[in-house]
């Protein structure tokens, strides 16, 4: 553990150290990032011994017998921290010429600080070993990332998302306390290792509470209306933080929950893959009629956590059942996913925000063309695009794959648990279709024809800084792609210490693996066949530039384009009443007709279920209730009075 402390308190250092050098802007931002960097290696460092087996023993602090802290590292532990210290330092990285205003050198100081605090944080939630450590860790966790959000509080849509945001992850935290009292209320102890011989009943009960408070920070449907705020709200390399490694949180709080209840009941299984299943389909439908590609992005962070929470509900139905490949697969399937998302979803982000700077805008419909331009960007985003919609040969198809597995085990089951299981395959088809479709269209609008705005066609390239990141990512997207035994074996590697499932051979799925690498490297094989034989065809041809082919007309513009409306609107007007859709057309009156107007919203009905059936209703009831408020002391004081004489009666 020692080896890890002094990781943290390196990161920490990264974000006290621009605080005193914030004058000078370029030396503030090396620093950080160096230390940053130099502390998420330490922190790899530190995840070694527990791979081999020879973890540390937990650490301890006791403040006067009263506050005592614990942490540890176990093998669930070990594989959510590699995310962590892969992710952030490259985000930091990307963020020396993201944020490039020199006139804000003390307010991107104050940012690195609160980054620092987000990794420190996300590495004590992980580590945890007692209910106090979590829940302080967690708080830590909430608070610098809502400052994160509001980097830009001048805007007021970021100090709205902001706001969202806190609410959100305040009342998801009160869920979790909520968990931990009944807890304490029932073992009379903060630690972790009493939950297994709590009753039946309250079990439930906790892993319920647990899952609305982890749920929400994870973005599960219809706790997920945060996101497509927060997220365009922020930094693009915080989205990408965000995005990829904090929300993954949510999932390890479930996990751990579950591992450490032994609840073998089938309804924690089914209840995961139930809302697994509606945040996967009802994500990329909502993702694919946005138009912003932040948000879009966003709602696509609840389309992968849907698809986590498949493969994690199917493992447990296959604890359930005793049927144990389903239980394997759909973990080692949900822990990859993790890591998988960790990466093609940073880079994604990491692309969107590399658009933004050098074109000024995040509105597909006004972009274009710009691979010409931004060439390296826009290849490592169709890397990204490739691997979230689960084709080979990058990883997506890796964790997918093997969850598909898990729900193939389960057609096996009789009764109620086929059916879930058929439902989770069918969910996954319709999850992987409709996110090639999204992202053909997000690739096709922004990175290819010809630009509709000036902006756009005055885009280029961004610093190395922000580029070498992405080459990175796009990297590992390929490589555990045709290369995913070692990390297949990671995720294997975390289920060692979840004790409901069972000892586990390390020798499980190698056979799979090994038939899916083939595969994986059979398709490379051919693609970079086609592109050497067309390159050879090509040899002694001129090639020319020219405009986007007009589909027959002999003067095509950019107007002749495809939009997100156009493209996309078939597809989500099939998926109502799941999606509301606005339609604002001001039609043609006259026969010679002047301008005319027509834009398409889909709204998400979650948002605005929440909005008509519990704010306007709380608003209306604290209306009525403002008459308490009058502004007399001695009435508040009679208040204060009366309601510890009901407490006293009652208790």
């Amino acid at each position: 553990m020692d080896t890890l402390f002094s990781a943290l308190a390196v990161i920490l250092a990264g974000g006290i150290l621009p605080l005193l050098l914030y004058r000078r802007f370029n030396l503030m931002k090396a620093s950080a990032v160096i230390a940053i960097a130099t502390g998420s290696l330490l922190g790899l460092i530190a995840i070694l011994p527990v791979m081999q087996d020879t973890g540390p023993p937990p650490s301890t602090w006791s403040w006067q017998q009263f506050l005592t802290l614990s942490c540890s590292i176990d093998s669930l532990s070990a594989f959510f921290l590699v995310p962590i210290f892969i992710i952030c330092p490259l985000a930091a990285l990307y963020g020396f010429h993201y944020m490039d205003k020199s006139e804000e050198s003390w307010r991107v100081a104050v940012n690195y600080l609160c980054l620092s605090l987000l990794i420190v944080s996300m590495v004590l939630v992980v580590c945890a070993g007692s209910l106090i450590t979590f829940a302080l860790a967690w708080e830590l966790m909430s608070l610098s990332s809502y400052f994160l959000v509001v980097h830009e509080f001048q805007k007021k849509a970021t100090r709205s998302a902001g706001y969202l945001y806190f609410v959100f992850a305040q009342a998801g935290a009160m869920c979790i306390f909520a968990a931990f009292g009944l807890i304490y209320s029932v073992t009379g102890s903060f630690s972790f290792d009493q939950l297994d011989q709590l009753p039946s009943r309250i079990k439930m009960a906790v892993f319920l509470l647990a899952l609305l408070g982890f749920g929400s920070k994870a973005g599960i449907f219809p706790l997920h209306i945060w996101l497509p705020h927060a997220h365009p709200a922020a930094p693009s390399h915080i989205s990408a933080i965000m995005s990829g490694v904090m929300i993954k949180m949510g999932i390890y709080g479930i996990l751990r929950i579950y591992a450490l209840l032994g609840d073998t009941s089938l309804l924690p299984g089914r209840v995961i893959l139930a809302v697994g299943i509606v945040s996967g389909v009802l994500g990329v439908v909502y993702a694919l009629g946005k138009h912003d590609i932040k948000r879009l992005l966003a709602y696509h962070s609840v389309e992968n956590i849907g698809i986590i929470l498949i493969g994690a509900g199917l493992g447990m139905i296959g604890v359930s059942t005793g049927n144990r490949a389903m239980a394997i697969f759909g973990f080692a399937g949900s822990l990859l996913h993790v890591l998988n998302h960790s990466i093609f979803k940073s880079l994604l982000f990491m692309g969107a925000g590399a658009v933004l700077q050098k074109t000024g805008t995040r509105h597909v419909d006004d972009l274009g063309g710009l691979i010409k331009r931004m060439p390296t960007t826009g290849r490592t985003f169709l890397v990204g695009s490739i691997s979230i919609s689960g084709l080979p040969p990058f990883n997506g198809f890796i964790s997918e794959f093997l969850i598909y597995f898990a729900a193939f085990q389960g057609l096996t089951l009789p009764g109620v648990s086929f059916l879930f299981a058929s439902l989770a395959i069918i969910s996954l088809a319709v999850i992987g279709g409709l996110a090639a479709t999204c992202f053909t269209k997000v690739v096709g609008i922004v990175f290819l024809g010809e630009p509709r705005t000036a902006g756009a066609a005055r885009a280029s390239e961004v610093q190395a800084s922000m580029t070498l990141p992405m080459l990175l990512l796009a990297l590992f997207c390929l490589v555990i792609g045709i290369f995913p035994a070692p990390f297949v074996q990671l995720a294997v590697f975390g289920l060692r210490d979840m004790t409901v499932i069972g000892a586990i051979d390390p020798a499980t799925g190698q056979a799979l693996v090994a038939d899916l690498a083939f595969a994986a490297r059979l398709f490379l094989g051919i693609l970079l066949g086609v592109m050497l034989l067309r390159r050879v065809l090509y040899a002694r041809k001129e090639i020319t530039s020219g405009p986007t082919w007009g589909c027959g007309f002999t003067q095509p513009n950019v107007r002749m384009q495809y939009t997100g409306t156009s493209y996309a609107m078939s597809v989500v007007e099939f998926f109502q009443p799941f999606v509301r859709i606005r339609t604002a057309y001001s039609g043609i009156r006259r026969i010679f007709p002047g301008q005319t107007t027509y834009e398409t919203r889909v709204d998400d009905i979650a948002e605005i279920a929440m909005y008509q059936y519990l704010l306007q209703p709380l608003v209306k009831l604290l209306d009525r209730l403002r008459w308490i408020q009058h502004g007399h002391i001695q009435l508040y004081i009679a208040y204060i009075v009366l309601t510890i004489v009901v407490l006293l009666l009652v208790f």
